[in-house]
Order: structure tokens, then sequence, then C-alpha cells
């Protein structure tokens, strides 16, 4: 019954058919702003039917209490708290295709059940890699460079993984987590970094190199000097302020002598298996590193 310009929570109830407990709970959790008669009894403006109806729709769709609070107090759009929950249920549908395939490779590989349980949460296994290649995007580098380079190096888990993929990205974890491997690496990709002016530059211009690297190591060929050899050693030399010479050369190939190690190798190789790409930037990179070798040798 309507007592002068209010609501009971009964009339609520029946004009928005939400159950009388059910506002009680929203009530609890500030979703709902009701007054107190003289006798204590919760009463609701009017106004309050259309809240509570919108309340119940949103909760309909599956937003949760807070996304809703944002909405009915003005501090969230619709779309925005739509958006919102999708991509909430977009990273638990990738949870659970990463984990059953995590399953699946358990139950093929019992024996690696260790190396697996490294990266029960696709999610937080690229955390990890990402922690691992942060460091080389520190200096000032376009956002877009630094996503690139970030990208190729720590690879997002696929959105759904094949068993393989999910056992490739464990042993990346184990590399990237590995303390020698983690030194050596940086002691090899941060030596000059505070000399390089443009670190986006060079990024950008050894992904070139790498380009005209792929057609060539798709056809088979052997690493070998010539365009994209020149093109990825001119990328370090501009960075430096140098000239390309054979000595610059012996100086850039024995500062990525780490690239060329076997572990490097396989962790380039693991990479290219969650791209899409049929020449992995980072196969491309060890390639050209290859020919730089062959040719100081």
């Amino acid at each position: 019954m309507v007592t002068g310009d209010t609501l009971g929570i009964g009339d609520l109830a029946r004009r928005t058919g939400v159950p009388v407990r059910t506002i009680r709970f929203y009530c609890d959790e500030g979703l709902l702003e009701p007054a107190r008669s003289v006798g204590g009894h919760r009463r609701f403006d009017p106004a309050e039917v259309d809240r509570l109806t919108l309340l119940r729709r949103l909760r309909g769709l599956g937003l949760g209490l807070p996304l809703i609070a944002d909405v009915l107090d003005g501090a969230r759009s619709l779309d925005d708290a739509v958006a919102a929950q999708r991509a909430a249920l977009d990273r638990e549908v990738a949870t659970l295709a990463w984990r059953r395939s995590l399953l699946h490779a358990v139950e093929r590989s019992p024996d690696r059940l260790e190396v697996l349980a490294a990266v029960q949460d696709g999610f937080a296994a690229h955390d990890v890699l990402v922690d691992l290649w942060q460091p080389m995007t520190a200096a000032p580098i376009p956002s877009d460079t630094a996503r690139m380079f970030l990208d190729i190096s720590a690879p997002p888990p696929p959105e759904l993984p094949t068993p393989a993929q999910v056992v490739a990205y464990a042993e990346l974890v184990l590399l990237a987590t590995d303390a020698t491997f983690t030194a050596r690496l940086r002691e090899s990709t941060l030596v000059n970094h505070d000399r390089i002016a443009d670190l986006g530059s060079l990024h950008t211009a050894v992904a070139e190199a790498c380009e005209l690297a792929a057609p060539l190591i798709a056809a088979g060929t052997r690493p070998t000097p010539g365009p994209a050899l020149d093109r990825f050693v001119a990328a370090h030399a501009t960075a430096l302020a140098a000239h390309d010479s054979p000595q610059f050369r012996r100086a850039l190939n024995k500062r990525t002598a780490f690239d060329r190690h076997p572990r490097m190798r396989r962790y380039w190789h693991l990479a290219g298996e969650l791209t899409a790409k049929p020449v992995a930037p980072g196969i491309a990179h060890t390639w050209l590193l290859d020919a730089l070798d062959g040719s100081i040798g």
C-alpha cells in the first residue's frame, strides 16, 4: 500500500517483480537507498521503481553489482559497463580454454606434470615473459613499437591453445625464470642501451632486416651475407652513431654471442610455435646473427 509519496517494500516488489528478500539485499549493498518510516520500515521513492527495474535487467545480463552500482549512479555508461563485463567473460573463457588444453597436455605426457604446473594460468604465464623483456623497452620508445617488440618476445597465449602450445609456453616460462638465462640475456641485450638515443628506430630497423630475411629462411637458404644482414648491421651502427666496418661487425658479433646460444635458439623456436607467422621474427633474428657470425669467421 502506498503511504504518502513513498512505497512500501511489498509495493515495490509487486511493481518490479523483484522478491522482497532480494530488495532487502540490494538495500544492504547500497544499491537502493530507502528512507525509514516512524516505525522503522523501509519506504521507497517512486523513482526507485525505474532504478530497481534497470538493476534487475542488468543482473539478468550477468553484470556484477559493482558495475551495476556505477551505472545506476552515473559513474559509468551502460555501454562501458557491458564492454567491461564482456571483457571479463572473454578472459574467463580464455582461462577455461587454457586449463582444458593444460589437462589434455598432462593426459598425454604425465611425466611433464612438473613443467606444466608452472603455467596453470595463461595470463600469469604471459606476465612472466613480459617481465623478462620489459627492461628492453625502458628507454624512450614509441608505445606501438614497444608493443610490437613485446608481442614478438613475449607472445600472448593463444585464445584456444592446443596441448602442444601449452607445453611450449611452459618451456618458455621455465627459461624466463631461469636466473642464469635471464642474466645472460640482459647482459647481451641491454649492452649500450644508454648510448642509444632512439631505441624505437633501432627496433623498427631490425624488424625490417628480419622481414628481408624471412623469405630466404622460408626458402631454406642458409645464413649468408646480403641485403638483410647489411640492413641489420646498419641498424645497430646508426643507433650507436657508428659506421658499418669489419671492426664494428666483430664487436656486434661478440656482444650478441649469447643470442646464438642453444637455449636462446630454443626460446625463439618455442615462441615461433605460438605465432601464426611462417617465419617468426625471433627465428629471423637468429638467422641474421648466424649470417653475421659466418661472415666474420
